[in-house]
C-alpha cells in the first residue's frame, strides 16, 4: 500500500518510521533547504534522497517549491499537528497512570523518611 492509499495519519506515521526521513525533517526544522543540501550528510544517492522527499511530501510533512533552478523544501506543520493530537489522548492516559503510581508509592512509604515501609 502506498502513502497515497493510506489515511493521512497512517501516511504520516509511515513516513516517520524511517530514520533517514526523520533526519531530513530534523534538518528542515532549522529552515528550508535544497535537495542537495539535504543529501549532504547521507551516504545515499541523490535519487534515493528524492524518493524519501517524495514520501514526506505525499504524507504532507514537507512542501517543495521552485526558485529558478533551486527546489527548496520546507516543513509543513499540519501533519505533525495531527499526530500530536492523536498522541494527546495517550499522553493523558500515561500522565494519569503516573499520577496514580506516585500516589500509590507515597501511600506505601507513608511515615518513613527513608522511603521504606516498616
Amino acid at each position: 500500500m502506498t502513502t497515497q492509499q493510506l489515511d493521512p495519519l497512517s501516511a504520516t506515521l509511515s513516513a516517520l518510521a524511517d530514520p533517514t526521513r526523520r533526519a531530513i525533517l530534523a534538518r528542515l526544522a532549522q529552515g528550508e533547504a535544497t535537495v542537495g543540501e539535504l543529501a549532504e550528510p547521507f551516504e545515499i544517492s541523490l535519487p534515493a534522497v528524492s524518493r524519501h522527499l517524495k514520501v514526506l511530501q505525499s504524507a504532507g510533512l514537507i512542501v517543495q517549491g521552485r526558485d529558478a533552478q533551486r527546489r527548496p523544501c520546507r516543513l509543513t506543520p499540519e501533519a505533525l499537528k495531527a499526530v500530536d493530537g492523536w498522541l494527546s489522548h495517550y499522553r493523558r492516559f500515561w500522565d494519569g497512570s503516573f499520577d496514580r503510581m506516585d500516589a500509590y508509592l507515597a501511600e506505601l512509604t507513608k511515615g518513613d523518611p527513608d522511603g521504606r515501609k516498616n
